[in-house]
């Protein structure tokens, strides 16, 4: 079934000639309620995110994470039309990409949800692909994340013996282009309104703190980004009335990165919040449900007057020709 849906999900329009393929790498998301658990039982088999080194004792502690959260997960996804819009916002950016440039293929491989890094190669190799850009759609470099999935995508060709010219864009979010982008999601969400009257909170996915100090940069760049963006607002003359960075999405007993954003929140009572989902560049459930969804609710409780969260770039023009611009940087991967 699964590799009958990655055929589905990933045709694109394709031209004869075509010789480099760019792959978007995420980390997917449930196509269907159905879907959940396959999403969280490969999520939790990964050993950058369970760094577990026994595969035994991994899957063991993943089964019992899984039991605990299964439940739940189906009925978040639930209320947000029982699938992740991850998946289809990336169809459909391929298919934007796919209409600016038709020389090169697109087409998009995920983590832990179809379509899967193996059946991705198998197509990009019948198709006589000489060369392959992968694209990161994390904009900040993490092990959990960027290293997951390349890593996952060169297991792949290695499997299928296919060894085409490999170029990688990683991180891009110090580009200028980019974070236009990001402003301009923003300048929607205020929709005209003044600025000064809102607490701007940029939020990020969180990460264990043990992970940021056995190395990972991912959030010394993400506060670089934040930087970033201050500057870049501060020139074009938006200001709001406070700009801040939290966390979300922390699960379990360990510490996490702080400040939590579902703590943060009852500061901001009788207060105009905007929420920026700066670790994501594809709407998905921690966008959609608990941005959106969980802590509007939250918000709501504290009596915050005016909650809204940002969407992500998703399949817009300006993304798409930003990503054009990128691969043309591409570096060739170390592996």
């Amino acid at each position: 079934m699964n590799d009958l849906n990655s055929k589905k999900v990933t045709k694109v329009a394709e031209s004869p000639c075509q010789k480099t393929a760019v792959v978007l790498l995420n980390m997917g998301g449930p196509n269907s309620l159905f879907e959940v658990k396959t999403f969280l039982k490969n999520m939790f088999n990964d050993p950058y995110i369970l760094p577990i080194k026994s595969d035994f004792l991994r899957a063991m502690v993943g089964s019992f994470i899984i039991n605990k959260r299964l439940e739940e997960a189906q009925s978040n996804y639930q209320k947000i039309g029982g699938k992740s819009p991850l998946v289809g916002h990336t169809f459909a950016l391929c298919q934007a990409l796919s209409a600016m440039e038709s020389q090169i293929f697109f087409t998009y491989a995920m983590r832990y949800t179809p379509p899967f890094a193996d059946g991705v190669v198998q197509d990009l190799k019948g198709r006589g692909i000489q060369e392959i850009v992968l694209f990161s759609m994390y904009p900040h470099f993490s092990y959990t994340t960027t290293k997951s999935s390349v890593q996952d995508f060169l297991r792949a060709l290695k499997t299928q013996n296919f060894s085409p010219k490999i170029k990688i864009v990683e991180r891009y979010y110090k580009e200028e282009s980019y974070n236009r982008v990001i402003l301009d999601r923003i300048l929607e969400a205020l929709n005209g309104e003044n600025a000064q009257e809102f607490h701007l909170i940029f939020s990020a996915h969180s990460l264990p703190q043990k992970n940021i100090e056995r190395g990972d940069p991912y959030q010394k760049e993400i506060l670089e980004n934040v930087e970033i963006l201050k500057s870049m607002l501060k020139a074009q003359g938006v200001e709001f009335a406070s700009i801040k960075v939290a966390y979300q999405s922390k699960i379990g007993p360990i510490k996490w990165l702080e400040p939590n954003l579902q703590d943060v929140l009852p500061k901001y009572k009788d207060k105009k919040l905007l929420i920026y989902p700066i670790a994501f560049t594809i709407d998905n459930s921690e966008t959609d449900f608990e941005l959106s969804y969980q802590y509007r609710l939250e918000a709501q409780k504290h009596n915050v007057q005016d909650y809204r969260v940002a969407k992500c770039p998703n399949d817009t023009r300006d993304f798409a020709t930003c990503i054009l611009k990128l691969i043309q940087n591409a570096k060739p991967l170390e592996k």
